[in-house]
């Protein structure tokens, strides 16, 4: 396909919007470029986004480029929005990685660097802000190689291109050899074929700010990144975000590899998992209408394309649509970073909380890892967030989008917690009849970042393997909430003993009886308190390392790494995350703006109790037996079987 969808990446402040919006200028597709600082680029269409110069959202444009037709993704720079970042990876054939001349390779360019690696997304690099004072293009390449990959090369260094592409291409190196040159076009070939590969990657600088450079990095686009794959076969495809339009209602962005989607046609899409099952009910939604990148009416969209579909009703981000083993990468939120911070929302208005919960409930739909979540015992309504910039942002939408104000409580550590030693859990669930179910778990710790096993001993003339089935389906429900009233992680678990009754036994007692069973093993063996632990990466003038490892000890942290670049030091250290919420602040300010840092979570570490680190259960407590199995009998399909 005569196709690109791309994705512009940066470090925050790198120029990255500044350049879409001269590729969109360049291209046509504007008449004039935009500016971040006043609220007129084209790629930043949310009020907050304009008000505040700052990407909050990825955002699909469409350009033409010498016959090509260029899908790009811009996207938000800030580590806050890297749900964002996440997203726009699903949809992509290939990238631009934006640096700044002055700043260089900053801590955030490698944690996208490495996203992009991991997903095995062909890219280039862009060396940007080369007009501004204390540029040095060759010192960027250089960290560059040493830094993010060695197989890297500027695109007008012809003589660095022949020693990239010959150490890495035969054929080159042959030719090289016989003959002691290899034509131009002849090494671009080799070079296109590696970059798609994603073994090499070109480099090219400019200045957007200055339209330096933007027609050259479009011919790059063009002749180094990969057309989509072809795209015939039964349909594949994923929402990779959404969008609400008054017109037509709920949009969502979809990115297809296989198959097409046409107006008036029907989707099946999976609904509620039935508890006795397993099983996802199906739901159809018939499209009322595509919409092409640029807005206009499509009527189909197909394999390889982009569009956005609406009709779908309450789809969510992150929804493969049809065959997932025919993506080329894996739909997982979460994977580039996971919220550590919960907050509870609050509305000013009582009156308005019903209004403030489900604008919130749809923000989730949105972005998945926000994870809204109402407490209907309490009146709770929580969200999980990355940190305080996004808090910022979300207030001003709700009030900005949803005509709603909102308040937050003080942000609270997300803690895990696991069984400290190993115990069996005994469920009894044969009163009052018509009831039967018996389970008996033994629980074990299992080693950190193991996450939850789980396996059954016992036969199924014991317990029927659909009640088996039932048990493994309501272990998420079971292990929710803990005794610390946290998820429970690093667990082993084993059904080793247990029995149906074939008169009395209710299609849903095993899946009653499961929470029973596991928190009785997890009281019987005690609790530890697991917290989050980040690896953060700092990059530092010299004369501030001292400050930096004296801070990350005093936080309980450790130092693992140390480099000295030619003006800077790059460290990296592991530190609780309760310990560093702010420090990004404290950086800033010591440094003279000159430090930067990039998180991620390293995994997870026991710490001391803490009753102000115990979470409140939500719903009523399976060791509370009778108050249990009256609310299970009562609402069976509410707050027991909902996830």
């Amino acid at each position: 396909m005569n196709l690109r969808n791309i994705g512009i990446f940066a470090h925050v402040d790198a120029g990255k919007t500044t350049l879409s919006e001269q590729m969109l200028l360049h291209a046509g597709a504007i008449r004039e470029a935009g500016s971040v600082d006043r609220g007129t680029a084209h790629t930043d269409r949310l009020l907050v986004e304009q008000r505040r110069g700052i990407s909050v959202r990825a955002t699909c444009v469409g350009l033409n480029w010498k016959g090509t037709r260029i899908n790009l993704i811009d996207t938000p720079g800030h580590a806050d929005f890297s749900a964002e970042i996440e997203r726009s990876l699903w949809a992509l054939d290939g990238a631009v990685l934006v640096i700044s001349a002055v700043e260089g390779v900053q801590p955030q360019t490698e944690l996208l660097y490495a996203a992009l690696k991991r997903e095995k997304i062909p890219l280039l690099f862009f060396i940007n802000k080369t007009d501004r004072e204390g540029a040095d293009p060759e010192r960027v390449l250089r960290e560059i190689n040493r830094r993010l990959s060695p197989d890297c090369a500027g695109l007008s260094d012809e003589e660095g291109l022949l020693n990239l592409v010959s150490g890495l291409d035969d054929a080159v190196m042959e030719t090289y050899l016989e003959s002691g040159e290899v034509p131009k076009d002849e090494l671009f070939e080799a070079l296109a074929e590696l970059t798609k590969a994603s073994r090499a990657h070109p480099v090219l600088a400019g200045s957007a700010l200055k339209d330096e450079g933007i027609p050259e990095l479009l011919d790059a686009v063009v002749r180094f990144l990969p057309e989509p794959a072809a795209g015939s076969g039964a349909l594949a495809g994923v929402v990779f975000a959404c969008e609400y339009n008054r017109e037509l209602g709920r949009g969502a962005w979809v990115r297809l590899f296989r198959g097409s989607l046409e107006n008036r046609s029907v989707l099946e899409l999976p609904g509620r998992r039935d508890p006795v099952s397993g099983n996802l009910s199906a739901v159809q939604r018939k499209i009322t209408q595509i919409r092409a990148v640029d807005g206009t009416d499509a009527g189909r969209i197909l394999g390889g394309e982009i569009g956005i579909v609406y009709g779908l009703g309450d789809i969510p981000a992150g929804q493969v649509l049809g065959d997932a083993a025919a993506l080329p990468r894996h739909v997982s939120p979460g994977s580039v970073r996971m919220p550590l911070i919960t907050v509870q929302v609050l509305s000013p208005v009582p009156e308005k909380t019903e209004e403030l919960r489900r604008a919130c409930m749809q923000l989730s739909s949105e972005d998945p890892l926000l994870q809204a979540e109402y407490t209907k015992a309490t009146g709770e309504l929580c969200l999980r967030v990355m940190g305080g910039i996004q808090l910022e942002i979300l207030q001003e939408t709700l009030k900005t989008r949803f005509g709603l104000d909102s308040e937050f409580t003080k942000p609270r550590i997300i803690y895990k917690e696991t069984i400290t030693k190993a115990a069996f859990g005994f469920a009894p669930y044969t009163m009052p009849k018509p009831c039967w179910a018996i389970l008996k778990f033994l629980i074990e710790p299992a080693p950190r970042g193991s996450g939850v096993t789980y396996s059954s001993r016992v036969e199924k003339r014991q317990i029927l393997e659909r009640y088996q089935h039932q048990v493994e389906q309501a272990l998420p429900i079971a292990l929710a909430q803990g005794r610390l009233g946290w998820e429970v992680t690093d667990v082993k678990i084993t059904l080793v003993d247990g029995s149906h009754h074939n008169i009395h036994t209710h299609p849903l007692d095993f899946i009653v009886a499961t929470p029973w069973g596991i928190q009785d093993g997890l009281a019987r063996g005690g609790s530890t308190l697991l917290e989050p632990i980040l690896e953060i990466r700092f990059l530092v003038p010299s004369e501030c390392v001292g400050r930096v490892m004296s801070d990350v000890s005093l936080m309980r942290g450790e130092v693992t790494d140390t480099r000295a670049d030619e003006e800077r030091t790059a460290l990296t250290a592991l530190v609780p995350a309760s310990e560093c919420m702010d420090y990004s602040m404290k950086l800033s300010a010591f440094s003279g703006g000159r430090g930067s840092m990039a998180i991620r979570l390293h995994g997870y570490r026991e710490c001391a109790p803490d009753p102000e680190k115990t979470l409140p259960r939500k719903g009523v407590d399976p060791l509370d037996t009778s108050r249990y199995i009256l609310a299970a009998r009562s609402a069976l399909a509410g707050d027991i079987f909902e996830q």
